[in-house]
């Protein structure tokens, strides 16, 4: 492992610094490339205006007119966490904006696989339905929409993925990623689409007086929700993706959210009034992933959209099993998928370039996970297949993917299919996430292809697996107040928590648990505490560390503690 420091620019942090930003923020915040506190202002006025977003007026047109022609809206969601929020979202700001009759359809991870098929369309008629909406997908569903343009349905099609060769037949498209959208956020997640969609419906109904500035119906209310979804689908936290989240926080920790977020917080033992990104991403999220993974993801729904505390309580202590029993088979499946990872090379050689795992057991709801967990140790783009549980299809394989900085997996997929017809079924998905699925006797073809690919496109500083640091950390700022203040701040991916690197020494080490390194350090000649999860390996008497700050609680006593990310030796 390399650890290397970022970049801070001097002349940023002095600009930040002049501006009242605390001097330790300021180096951060210049690191991860910001020029000026305008950046860092997250009032909800500094959002991009929707207008930008190709399609959205005429989707407030289209949603404005099903409004006040009283038909029925029904939304299709995905069965992700950014999908459910999208979903509730969606649920929640239509009934505010006047819509009498509105309700949802989620696939069926195993029988109905990902998007809106034609089968789900002719669900969506047969519940009576005029105005098919989707959310969090849909760009890629050109034969879903016909079905459902076949059927009379009015189509609006609100997604953020990237769109295909060709695109869905649908009355109106929003997605920023589809040709000719100028909207400067293509990181956006599907859950701030809708957001973004149901902003400019509220705009449509204003124009033509349903209500007034004064009266017209909080859409502020929904941001919990948006930043929940944004941060869990672990898209790019650009200046207006960390708007949405910090004023998603702000109101959780203000204790203004939907009962069921509130009891999510209890049952995952999380605190809402401090409520951090990290809560939002390894413990809420989670919980509302896992319904999606081996059960029904309306389930998750439902508990985002109740207001009864009662009911709220109970879903989420139902998603809070679930989530355990996904950790059992996860942990299960990734040890399995873990040897035949490594049985693909020698012992003291390379990894092949790309990594393709598949058992006959495995749960085809865990294996991006699972694929996650295999790039993390190995650095690899690595795909995990597990057989598909549908009728009629048990011969398909379906296969979830994760990348690494500097390899585009949507793309990789896309030239293995140009260059191995018929060898994937269905593709799609982003650059360091995507799915696929294959007929299992083409496994071997489509493992040969990716690492043709990867092979190609890698070279050996790609490969070679980079930490990114902050660099060290003044003594000074080793304060608990510090640590909490850091914590509040909006983190996430493509702006990074703050990791610090360092020589320190190694006073002792002794293992937890079994699996964890529990570390007495001294750090610029000062004893601090370390944990090193997932580590057993002990480490030499000096050692350059890469870590984060962390507080941790003794007899009533708030200590700093370094969480170790890695280790330069």
């Amino acid at each position: 492992m390399n650890i290397v420091p970022r970049d801070i620019p001097p002349r940023s942090v002095w600009a930040l610094e002049q501006a009242g930003i605390h001097p330790l923020l300021a180096r951060l915040y210049a690191a991860r490339g910001v020029t000026g506190t305008d950046e860092l202002d997250d009032a909800l006025g500094k959002l991009l205006p929707p207008a930008t977003m190709l399609g959205l007026d005429r989707a407030a047109v289209l949603l404005a007119d099903a409004i006040a022609a009283n038909k029925r809206l029904c939304i299709v969601a995905d069965y992700d966490c950014d999908g459910a929020t999208a979903c509730a979202v969606a649920m929640r700001g239509l009934r505010l904006l006047g819509a009498q009759h509105v309700n949802y359809l989620v696939p069926d991870r195993v029988v109905d696989g990902y998007g809106l098929t034609a089968p789900i369309a002719q669900r969506v008629k047969d519940q009576g339905a005029d105005v098919l909406i989707t959310v969090d997908n849909g760009i890629a569903s050109v034969d879903g929409v016909a079905k459902a343009k076949a059927l009379g349905l009015q189509v609006l099609v609100t997604d953020h993925h990237l769109p295909g060769p060709a695109l869905p037949d649908a009355n109106v498209i929003v997605n920023p990623n589809q040709p000719g959208c100028p909207f400067e956020s293509k990181s956006i997640a599907g859950v701030g689409v809708m957001f973004y969609t149901l902003l400019a419906l509220r705009s449509e109904l204003r124009a033509r007086g349903v209500f007034d500035a004064a009266s017209q119906p909080k859409l502020d209310t929904l941001l919990p929700l948006v930043a929940l979804g944004t941060v869990a689908d672990v898209v790019k936290l650009d200046a207006n993706n960390r708007r949405l989240v910090a004023q998603g926080l702000k109101r959780v920790r203000a204790g203004s959210l939907p009962a069921g977020l509130a009891s999510l917080f209890v049952a995952s033992s999380r605190v809402a009034a401090v409520a951090t990104t990290f809560d939002f991403g390894f413990a809420l999220g989670p919980r509302i992933n896992a319904a999606g993974r081996l059960s029904d993801m309306t389930l998750g729904i439902e508990c985002l959209l109740t207001d009864d505390t009662g009911r709220a309580d109970e879903l989420a202590k139902t998603l809070d099993g679930i989530n355990r029993e996904r950790r059992v088979i996860e942990g299960d499946m990734r040890e399995q998928a873990m040897m035949i990872a490594e049985s693909l090379f020698d012992e003291g050689d390379e990894p092949p370039p790309a990594i393709c795992v598949f058992d006959p057991d495995f749960h085809e709801g865990v294996v991006g996970i699972v694929a996650s967990r295999i790039k993390d140790k190995l650095h690899r783009p690595s795909f995990v297949f597990a057989a598909s549980a549908a009728p009629g299809k048990e011969h398909e394989l379906k296969g979830s993917g994760r990348s690494i900085p500097g390899f585009h997996l949507r793309d990789a997929l896309d030239l293995v299919a140009k260059r191995y017809p018929g060898v994937l079924l269905r593709f799609g998905g982003h650059a360091m996430a995507a799915g696929c699925t294959i007929a299992e006797e083409h496994f071997d073809d489509f493992e040969q292809g990716l690492n043709e690919v990867a092979q190609e496109w890698l070279d050996a500083a790609t490969l070679t697996r980079r930490l990114e640091t902050d660099g060290p950390l003044n003594p000074e700022y080793r304060r608990v107040d510090l640590v909490d203040t850091l914590h509040k701040e909006v983190w996430g991916q493509g702006f990074a928590a703050p990791t610090f690197s360092e020589e320190v020494e190694v006073v002792s080490q002794r293992l937890v648990g079994e699996k964890h390194l529990a570390l007495k350090l001294k750090h610029q000649g000062q004893p601090v505490d370390g944990i090193w999860f997932g580590h057993t390996d002990p480490l030499p008497a000096k050692v350059t560390l890469a870590f984060r700050l962390d507080a941790d609680e003794w007899n009533g006593v708030r200590r700093v503690r370094f969480l170790v990310e890695g280790a330069e030796i």
